[in-house]
């Protein structure tokens, strides 16, 4: 099972370096606007509509696609990012409440709808952080990659108190704090490195720190890992709805691209939400 996480792992990062690299912005938008594709797919069978799944992948696909030629990988409407700000903020927090069962009672189209938008939003907040420049996207991939990461260890060696046990129980609140403070050293750390002018364009730390201070920048660092957290349980919600324990299993020892992304879905249109106050 490592072995084919590490081999997975190796060609999904030789895939996505050079897009990121290269200056322009349309192939990393290619790039992810497939595996939001593929997120779609996987979303609209794990609710109900493995019959549909394949066209709702395509739609989402060709919605991506047509966004990509109006230029709004670079330039999307702010109306997308406060749209992704209400799906995940106000409606993640309603789902979480009403946990497995409410998200069941759900009408599966409403639910389709949904995952298929917030999938639309976040692919746009991909491409425009891509726009904006290389420390840029990569300061708001780090924030959420140091959380996962602080989480998981962080959880292993203090966790006691459940955060969500019948959604994912493996998730302790000892695991959020821990990733909290992991996305802040590495905006402290960020903050350091862009002044030393070693990084050229600005990073999504020191555009929040310039507008609104340090404190105000820590305080989104915290609600920014929060939307992570949220973004995490929902897939876990709807899994467990569909009784599955992986999206799919086209990545070989991590499951699908749904499992891959749920944390990063929520934070990127909100980053730019918020970058764009």
């Amino acid at each position: 099972m490592l072995r084919q996480r590490i081999l997975t792992a190796a060609v999904l990062l030789a895939l996505l370096l050079p897009s990121l690299i290269v200056a322009p912005v349309w192939p990393f938008a290619l790039l992810t606007l497939a595996a939001m594709a593929v997120a779609g797919w996987e979303w609209v069978r794990l609710n109900d509509g493995a019959r549909y799944a394949v066209v709702f992948g395509i739609a989402l696909g060709a919605a991506c696609a047509l966004a990509l030629y109006a230029g709004w990988e670079s330039a999307a409407p702010r109306a997308a990012w406060w749209l992704a700000f209400a799906i995940w903020v106000l409606g993640g927090t309603w789902l979480l409440r009403g946990g497995v069962a409410g998200w069941q009672r759900l009408p599966r189209e409403l639910r389709w709808a949904v995952g298929l938008i917030a999938l639309w939003t976040a692919w746009l907040g991909l491409a425009n952080a891509k726009a904006n420049g290389l420390n840029f996207i990569l300061s708001i991939f780090f924030l959420v990659w140091a959380a996962d990461i602080c989480a998981y260890f962080g959880g292993r060696a203090l966790g006691r108190k459940k955060l969500a046990p019948a959604i994912s129980p493996g998730k302790s609140w000892e695991g959020v704090w821990s990733g909290m403070i992991g996305a802040l050293l590495v905006a402290a750390g960020w903050l350091a490195i862009d002044a030393s002018g070693s990084r050229g364009m600005e990073s999504f730390y020191s555009i929040i720190a310039n507008r609104f201070g340090y404190i105000g920048l820590a305080l989104v660092v915290v609600f920014l890992v929060a939307m992570s957290v949220v973004g995490d349980l929902i897939e876990s919600l709807v899994k467990r709805g569909a009784g599955a324990k992986d999206s799919s299993r086209l990545l070989p020892g991590h499951g699908g691209i749904l499992d891959r992304v749920d944390g990063l879905l929520p934070v990127f249109p909100i980053a730019l939400a918020l970058a764009s106050l």
